[in-house]
């Protein structure tokens, strides 16, 4: 008499540890990064954090539910999607925009290729991709500058202009202009030299960028966290970073600066 077949995706062996288990643990891991955009882009981080967590969760349960599906939101993976989702995001992006972000995630990125362990992009990141496509100007160009006067862009849009129509700004205490704005300029007019108060500043994440990237030493802890529970194999960020920094290296970049600014280390966490 043959025996009961299963066909399933993968992992086909596992070690003990639940879905739910590792989700808590990346969870747990953001959770630095999570405090640090409260901190350093104020209120309107954790109102995108929190919408964004409820918007998965809610469209993920939905869509099992319409599909008659088993609903799986406490397995966390939904959660997780949600606060990755927000971490890739301006502090500046609309409610509305989020929760758009959230249906793309978790219906279509992942729902409708079968669900977890079954979809083939990142679902977050599908999220932000469509965001980023559809609506560039708000994803792509609003960079919330932590060291600016604070809801400094509701301000000027209640006043109806924009950041590059002011040509000055006081601000409480002086930045040797490390926003995204005031150092490409300064890299394209080959006058800017990284100094170490500029790596500093990097390397805590006093700058402009979405909510959870911009932190290098929280990012570092967060890696470090992951990779001693087993949750990711660390040669796959590492390698990821070292192949930037040759890159960098062959091509006569400052490589503190190539690891250091951008999306990289976020990403490769």
């Amino acid at each position: 008499m043959s025996k009961k077949l299963t066909v399933s995706s993968s992992p086909h062996f596992t070690e003990g540890l639940t879905t739910q288990k590792i989700m808590a643990c990346v969870l747990i891991a953001m959770l630095p990064e999570c405090i640090a955009g409260i901190v350093f882009f104020g209120l309107s981080a954790l109102v995108k954090i929190v919408v964004s967590v409820f918007g998965c969760v809610l469209f993920e349960a939905l869509f099992q539910k319409l599909t008659k599906q088993k609903i799986l939101v406490s397995n966390l993976s939904a959660a997780v999607s949600g606060v990755l989702l927000a971490l890739v995001l301006p502090s500046t992006t609309p409610v509305w925009m989020v929760l758009l972000g959230d249906l793309a995630a978790m219906v279509v990125a992942k729902g409708l290729f079968g669900g977890i362990g079954s979809n083939v992009f990142n679902p977050a990141l599908t999220g932000r991709a469509v965001l980023f496509l559809s609506f560039p100007a708000a994803i792509g160009a609003r960079w919330y500058d932590p060291t600016l006067i604070p809801h400094i862009y509701d301000k000027l849009e209640k006043m109806g202009k924009t950041a590059a129509e002011i040509d000055a700004m006081s601000q409480a205490t002086v930045w040797d202009g490390i926003t995204a704005a005031t150092t490409l300029s300064k890299v394209k007019a080959g006058n800017f030299v990284p100094d170490a108060h500029t790596f500093w500043q990097l390397f805590i994440g006093n700058r402009a960028g979405c909510i959870g990237e911009t932190s290098i030493l929280l990012l570092l802890i967060s890696f470090a966290f992951l990779a001693l529970t087993r949750i990711i194999d660390w040669r796959a960020p590492v390698t990821m970073v070292g192949t930037v920094a040759l890159c960098s290296l062959i091509a006569g970049e400052n490589v503190a600066m190539s690891l250091m600014t951008g999306g990289l280390m976020f990403g490769a966490t």
